[in-house]
């Protein structure tokens, strides 16, 4: 395998001399497990951890490698390298971190496409999309639809939920397709193109794994049903990976997430919820918040069917989402500031103490 392989070009190229990088092996991550990595490289898989020194200068989990990353490393042994240095990313898909007020965590790097798997048997809902849509608009990363398990409801309810999709969602692919049956994947399939990453978001048991091992035509993921006593999926897929499949396409699977909260999502709204932002200009108001204000122009809309209610709703939810991550992450920063300033201070009374 070589670097073309995983999707290097030469744009990345002219990234590595830019940053004085030559003399250093380049490889891409393709797996990660608690801050240990596996790393492809033009001579094989090796085992891999950060410097030090790129361990203290990180200021947020987004500067560690992620599955995805092309890194700059030395080859220690036969299974061993040390990463020295992330080259420049061009798109993260990121969400906020579950349990972690104000901060990011990187799903995937460099990736080119999502797939947005959902299940029409089990909690099908259009707000989860939009609120993938925007994640994908957000990280400039281009989305696709893929509805699985259509073998478990008849075609005509299939074609109703599609139509449904079309009607608040414009001009994003949808493939529905049956994991058991494969019907639908050739049409999935067409849209994989050599040398390009495509990343796949989902909750457990919408039959990511199992369409990881239908691409590949072999079975390299686990795979389990849906718990009989909770209907909900459960965690197959335990860390992120990165496949290269027969055409040359590269697939990185990731666990399910129950949790898909937005972080910094401005342009990622406004691109996926453009009809409302385009009415928001003829509002009386310039400050408009949507919400009550007389003379709104987007209340207007929802008001007389031009805008779905649902679809104004989840707007409303995850722009009040984005504003609670904006003011944690500048509380955060104001802690961070606070403490070295307290530290700073702490440096300069104990060298006036020792003097």
């Amino acid at each position: 395998m070589n670097l073309e392989d995983l999707g290097y070009n030469e744009t990345l190229e002219q990234l590595r001399i830019e940053h004085n990088l030559q003399h250093f092996e380049i490889g891409r991550i393709i797996a990660e497990h608690k801050e240990r990595y596996v790393v492809n490289t033009a001579h094989g898989e090796y085992d891999a951890e950060i410097t030090g020194k790129l361990r203290f200068t990180a200021t947020g989990r987004e500067d560690f490698p992620a599955v995805g990353d092309w890194v700059a490393l030395t080859i220690v042994d036969s299974d061993f390298a040390i990463i020295h240095a992330i080259l420049p990313r061009f798109s993260t898909i990121e969400r906020q971190a579950v349990g972690k007020l104000g901060q990011k965590q990187i799903i995937a790097a460099n990736v080119d496409f999502a797939f947005i798997v959902l299940a029409v048997d089990r909690d099908f809902n259009i707000n989860r999309i939009e609120r993938y849509l925007t994640i994908c608009s957000a990280s400039k990363v281009q989305p696709v639809i893929v509805l699985t398990r259509t073998d478990l409801i008849n075609g005509k309810y299939t074609l109703e939920i599609i139509e449904n999709i079309k009607q608040r969602i414009d001009n994003v692919p949808v493939c529905a397709i049956s994991n058991k049956t494969q019907n639908g994947y050739k049409a999935l399939v067409q849209i994989i193109e050599k040398g390009k990453t495509y990343c796949l978001l989902g909750s457990s048991g919408v039959g990511k794994s199992t369409l990881v091992n239908n691409l590949c035509g072999k079975d390299i993921m686990k795979t389990d049903t849906i718990s009989q006593s909770t209907h909900k999926g459960r965690h197959v897929t335990s860390h992120r990976q990165l496949i290269i499949l027969e055409n040359g396409g590269i697939l990185i699977d990731n666990p399910g997430m129950r949790e898909v909260g937005i972080a910094d999502a401005s342009e990622g709204l406004e691109t996926t919820f453009d009809d409302i932002y385009r009415l928001a200009a003829h509002c009386k108001f310039n400050d408009c918040t949507h919400t009550s204000e007389v003379g709104c122009a987007v209340i207007h809309a929802v008001e007389h069917g031009q805008i779905s209610r649902e679809s104004y709703e989840n707007y409303l939810k995850m722009t009040k989402e984005k504003a609670f991550f904006e003011s944690t992450v500048a509380e955060r920063r104001q802690k961070d500031r606070e403490f070295g300033k307290m530290l700073k201070n702490y440096k300069k009374a104990r060298k006036q103490d020792k003097l």
